[in-house]
């Protein structure tokens, strides 16, 4: 109070107006900070209300900081804190000289009139902090905005804004807490009976793939799901079908299957992807495509295949190097302005952390740091993130090629963040490399384990938090770069040698 006179008689002193826009004290709410404060000064319990959300600095008057964190630091201990005990730590404070020192704490408590209103006072509080907060970005933005840095353009200081602005957004959100096992059984009840009444028992975001659908049942929201793989063995393919897929059906069924779909391609261009879907929808080879290899009836299979495209609510951010950050705003972004269902990123070790540090030491605590983020995601927007990865070198080393969770590479945080694991593995891409000579045994055993192996692809899931572990076949097509459902008869024209 007695700093709110000072400063507005400084203001009136020169301009003879308190309301001078260039003296406007920032948004404070003086009795409702000595409302609240005396009120845990006389019922220590209040602090349980109002505890889990408000701190010290969300105080506007430094006094008031120093008092509700001396209140906390007491209560924490299991002790008393009241105007007594707390007087010993407040005789000398500076920051109580103005306000009447030690006695300040009792002509708190003194005046409260009643307890009940705490939970208001602290809202009170906390809004105008928000607003303080608010003042502060945008007195931030506008600096870096009259700033010329070489490092950084307009739209990296609108990016840094929004992601500011976001991170206040969601900070500002005071719900939370525990809920009932009443109304969590309820939740689990709703899942159930849709996943009854799914033909394919699917309660997630569909992947278009039946197999892949019954052993994760969809790709379920809030799920970090990681999609690993050494190169070649078709883990931007498969991302790419699923997505498509989920897109795909969305569209087709007006919004009650699939969903729409964010995909942050930081390794091919938008266009590329573009071109594997174009193939996969006109049955055209992508290699026929690319070199100009296609004949005039062809183009009519672009066009209907452009057409069912162009309904489908995928789309593709291919900026390359992009932060976890940056990662976070534009979905959020993208769920605000067109509604978002599934996110894939392709692929993780190319995205970068939040941190300015570089270097082999460092690189495990910024994988972290991707892995955590990615998570942070789909709870926050509660939606499932697929997120490929590669895998280490240490596969081709071994004679069995098959991935295993040791080999995900740089941190062991990948697979203690992900919900579900999933390796994608083809046997025909190894075997290839291993022709014996030809005309001996072993060429005859090569040429039956390649028949067998021939357009097949698995996707091994290694984890799953929710369910079943195991590998689910697929058929894989080279040429149009699609995985699809395996037709059950080819497994038992050869057998079964894949197992689960």
């Amino acid at each position: 109070m007695v700093q709110d006179i000072a400063l507005q008689n400084a203001g009136d002193a020169q301009h003879g107006d308190k309301e001078s826009p260039a003296f406007r004290m920032l948004p404070h709410n003086n009795d409702a900070e000595q409302g609240l404060l005396g009120t845990l000064l006389i019922d220590n319990r209040t602090v349980e209300k109002i505890g889990d959300f408000l701190k010290a600095d969300h105080f506007f008057v430094p006094a008031h900081q120093r008092i509700f964190e001396a209140i906390q630091k007491l209560i924490d201990r299991g002790q008393n804190a009241s105007p007594v005990t707390l007087k010993n730590y407040f005789d000398d404070d500076e920051d109580l000289k103005d306000v009447g020192g030690s006695m300040y704490l009792a002509d708190l408590a003194a005046n409260v009139v009643t307890v009940i209103n705490a939970a208001d006072y602290a809202r009170t509080i906390y809004e105008l902090h928000l607003r303080r907060q608010l003042i502060s970005l945008g007195e931030d933005v506008v600096n870096e905005a009259y700033a010329h840095d070489l490092d950084s353009d307009a739209l990296n200081t609108i990016e840094h804004a929004e992601a500011r602005l976001f991170e206040l957004a969601e900070t500002g959100d005071v719900k939370g807490g525990f809920v009932t096992l009443r109304d969590s059984v309820l939740t689990a009840i709703e899942h159930a009976e849709k996943a009854y009444k799914s033909d394919g028992h699917v309660t997630g975001v569909t992947s278009g793939l039946i197999d892949v659908d019954k052993k994760l049942g969809g790709f379920q929201p809030s799920d970090l799901l990681i999609l690993a793989g050494r190169p070649s063995m078709g883990k931007t393919a498969l991302a790419v079908n699923w997505a498509f897929n989920a897109a795909k059906a969305y569209a087709e069924s007006g919004g009650t299957e699939g969903g729409r779909v964010a995909f942050f391609s930081l390794e091919m261009a938008a266009e590329q992807l573009a071109g594997r879907i174009l193939s996969e929808q006109s049955g055209i080879s992508g290699d026929a495509i690319r070199k100009g290899n296609i004949k005039q009836e062809d183009f009519r299979a672009f066009v209907e295949a452009s057409q069912r495209m162009s309904q489908v609510p995928l789309y593709i951010d291919d900026t390359p190097a992009l932060s976890i950050s940056a990662v976070r705003t534009r979905s959020r972004r993208l769920m605000r302005q067109h509604g978002l269902d599934m996110l894939v990123v392709d692929y993780l070790q190319l995205l970068r952390g939040n941190g300015s540090k570089r270097g082999q030491e460092n690189r495990v605590q910024e994988v972290s740091e991707i892995t955590q983020g990615l998570k942070a995601i789909a709870k926050e927007l509660n939606i499932p993130v697929i997120a490929l990865s590669q895998l280490s070198r240490q596969v081709e080393q071994r004679e069995d090629k098959r991935p295993q969770l040791s080999d995900l590479r740089e941190s062991g945080s990948i697979e203690q963040d992900a919900d579900v694991v999933m390796f994608v593995y083809r046997e025909e891409y190894y075997l290839s490399r291993t022709e014996p000579e030809p005309g001996t045994e072993n060429h005859m055993k090569w040429q039956e384990s390649m028949e067998r192996a021939h357009n097949i692809g698995e996707c091994i899931v290694a984890k799953q938090r929710h369910g079943p572990i195991g590998a689910v076949k697929m058929f894989f097509d080279p040429n149009l770069t699609r995985f699809s459902d395996l037709d059950p008869n080819h497994l038992a024209h050869f057998g079964d040698g894949f197992g689960e």
